[in-house]
């Protein structure tokens, strides 16, 4: 079958790094092509190259049977290639209507803008999609996992041949999951070639015709996925064999670090429960369940209206995240590029960024030999892959990422650990990693809550879990009696009760 896109050869070079090294991928249509590999594989580099964000340093790129080569992203769009990126590029002051057609809208003759007809196609791309708001809603009221499903209908409004869908699932909800698959099946039906690029192994044997292997920025395989089994998958990602996913250890907890009693707030209703040294307390729950809203007002960054909070014997009353950090309580956001990291510094600097007062000097000045020793000695543990503390973080891989915001947190000496989603957009290699550091702190007798929308890592790594419907608390499991089918109950509102400590 003649490929309507076929990339091969191609090298890619920056300053200390070579991120592609004869990489090739082919997009066929009526076919949707997985591209997997580990964090700073060369997968998102691939996709810069194919969109003109980066020019190639050798190498051919064919599109619909001709070399083609594009200045840009405008440039490859208008040609016929759609990409929806693992970032969102919204605005949110503008309706969805206005975010789907920026730059191309509707106008008469005269120049004015046909508002009727734009709010009457982007309810058609939305209606695709089976989504029921109204394009007229504006994009900032909407959830990440809404938004990202803008992300996609935006793209479907090109008509593209060839479409890159970079996570596309990352933020979103089961039953949006299944729309977006029913969109790529008309694509496929269509003759659309579709790159599907995602960690998730499930969607990639659910979706996918054919995977496309990067190691270290080279081409490994290409193969159909009937061929294939995860374990087979993950042995040519990470080029080695993983023994165990989820490495949990038992160890004995400690003593009552938090106690939540009765705690009220935005999205939050009358939580209460226990948290001990030593411990990883997961938190499931469906999409906005209540998970993160309870996490941030135990940090302090939504506000508590009722109800008490103890932290080692010790009332405690957080109302901004510096409070929240203060009392020893450390939370990682879900959304580390909006919430947890600063893009335009270095990795020693995002990392350092909330401990600054361990280095501070009397009267002034910061003690930088120290500094960068504790950041190097993060680097080493965390192995972090990075060609200097000095590397703009906005350049690393998001595993990488990942690792610095987790670092970032335990630099502070936290005394509870509230990880949201910490593994979201993560490799299997690197969620190996980050596994095995999480198991370092239990080991130490660091206090972890887990908050994670797939439940075999949240059952995988947990002691407790705790499952939020609706903004409540509507079960808790110990490790032995938690299955998927009992947490998902649990998270549609079938009612177990809560076991008080």
């Amino acid at each position: 079958m003649q490929p309507l896109l076929q990339l091969s050869g191609i090298d890619k070079a920056f300053p200390g790094v070579k991120a592609l090294s004869g990489a090739a991928l082919s997009v066929y249509p009526g076919k949707v092509m997985a591209l997997v590999g580990e964090n700073g594989a060369g997968k998102s580099t691939m996709m810069k190259v194919l969109t003109g964000i980066y020019q190639k340093d050798a190498g051919q790129l064919q599109f619909l049977g001709k070399e083609a080569s594009f200045s840009g992203p405008k440039d490859s769009q208008e040609a016929g290639i759609g990409i929806i990126h693992q970032e969102l590029n919204l605005i949110p002051q503008l309706t969805i209507a206005e975010n789907i057609f920026l730059g191309r809208e509707f106008v008469n003759g005269i120049g004015r803008i046909q508002w009727k007809k734009t709010i009457a196609e982007a309810d058609k791309l939305l209606a695709r999609l089976n989504l029921r708001y109204s394009s007229q809603r504006l994009v900032g009221d909407l959830s990440i996992g809404d938004q990202q499903m803008v992300e996609i209908a935006k793209v479907l409004s090109f008509e593209s041949r060839v479409i890159i869908m970079d996570e596309p699932t990352d933020a979103l909800t089961d039953t949006e999951t299944a729309s977006l698959f029913s969109v790529i099946r008309e694509l496929k039906a269509a003759g659309c070639g579709v790159v599907y690029i995602s960690h998730r192994l499930k969607e990639i044997f659910e979706i996918c015709d054919d995977v496309t292997v990067f190691r270290d920025g080279q081409f490994i395989a290409e193969r159909p996925v009937s061929e294939l089994q995860e374990d087979t998958l993950i042995e040519m990602m990470v080029g080695r064999r993983l023994d165990e996913q989820y490495p949990r250890i038992n160890h004995d907890s400690g003593a009552l670090r938090l106690s939540v009693n009765q705690v009220s707030g935005p999205g939050v209703k009358h939580a209460s429960f226990n948290l001990y040294a030593g411990e990883i307390l997961g938190v499931s729950g469906l999409m906005g369940a209540g998970r993160t809203e309870l996490m941030k007002i135990l940090y302090g960054a939504c506000k508590k209206t009722a109800g008490t909070i103890t932290l080692d014997g010790k009332e405690i009353n957080p109302r901004t995240p510096q409070d929240g950090l203060a009392n020893g309580i450390v939370y990682i956001s879900e959304d580390r590029k909006r919430d947890g990291l600063v893009l335009g510094m270095s990795v020693k600097e995002n990392m350092s960024l909330t401990a600054l007062r361990y280095f501070s000097r009397l009267g002034g000045g910061l003690k930088h030999g120290e500094e960068q020793q504790t950041v190097g000695d993060f680097i080493r543990l965390f192995n972090i892959k990075t060609p200097s503390m000095m590397q703009p973080i906005g350049l690393l891989s998001g595993g990488n990422q990942q690792k610095v915001a987790i670092a970032r947190g335990l630099m502070t000496r936290p005394k509870v650990l509230i990880l949201d989603e910490p593994t979201r957009g993560v490799d299997v290699g690197a969620k190996k990693e980050i596994y095995q550091l999480i198991n370092q702190f239990k080991r130490e007798g660091l206090s972890i809550i887990l908050v994670s929308s797939e439940m075999p890592e949240v059952i995988g790594m947990s002691d407790r879990i705790l499952v939020m419907h609706e903004g409540q608390l509507s079960a808790e499991f110990p490790i032995e009696q938690a299955t998927q089918e009992a947490l998902m109950a649990a998270a549609v509102g079938k009612q177990y009760g809560v076991k008080q400590e």
